[in-house]
């Protein structure tokens, strides 16, 4: 595991420096690389954006968080999906992007329910204040997505929301994007280290 300071990603973000993003996450996969990773996931939904700005230059191939959603949304046969996260997140086309390669629909909140939904997660998430009023926001935009713009699924696409939204008090069914990227990483670490060990056994047994 390796990260850069979140203040180091945020004066990027605060100035739409989205190659020096990718240079932060590149750096972190050159160091993971170096000392034997297989493969790389970020937990982040936002800083995907800069992951076509460094993809040919990394060392290791990535696990998409919004691909790994959509997959899960396909399968669950949703069809049209609320996006929640930063207003980086939100405005970005990381999830229109992957959801329509499923034949998904991206519905994203309007201008005032981003900046609020922004404000709460930078200003109060992220520093670790929870308050009721955070949930009853969330809520309101979710309802409005299912109510308003016909949303079958709401996206999680943040860290900090499961926080205060999940499947017990959310109108919508939620996809979790963190949990749902850590438990694709499993998977894959898992099958591949089923596929090495056949490998191995299979070379002995030579």
């Amino acid at each position: 595991m390796h990260t850069h300071s979140l203040a180091e990603y945020v004066k990027c973000l605060d100035r739409g420096d989205w190659s020096g993003i990718g240079e932060l996450m590149l750096a972190s996969a050159q160091k993971l690389a170096a000392i034997g990773a297989d493969f790389l996931i970020c937990p982040d939904n936002t800083i995907h954006q800069a992951l076509p700005y460094i993809a040919s230059r990394s060392p290791l191939p990535w696990l998409h968080i919004a691909e790994v959603v959509a997959t899960e949304a396909a399968a669950r046969g949703f069809r049209r999906l609320g996006v929640t996260g930063t207003r980086w997140l939100v405005d970005s086309d990381v999830y229109p992007v992957a959801l329509a390669a499923r034949g998904l629909a991206a519905i994203r909140p309007n201008a005032a329910e981003r900046d609020e939904m922004n404000r709460i997660i930078m200003s109060e998430l992220v520093c670790g204040v929870f308050k009721a009023d955070q949930i009853a926001y969330f809520q309101s935009v979710i309802g409005r997505l299912q109510l308003e713009e016909r949303c079958d699924a709401v996206v999680l696409g943040c860290t900090e929301i499961p926080l205060v939204i999940d499947d017990t008090n959310s109108q919508l069914p939620t996809l979790d994007s963190t949990r749902l990227l850590a438990r694709a990483a499993l998977d894959r670490a898992v099958r591949g280290a089923a596929r090495h060990e056949l490998s191995r056994g299979s070379a002995e047994a030579l």
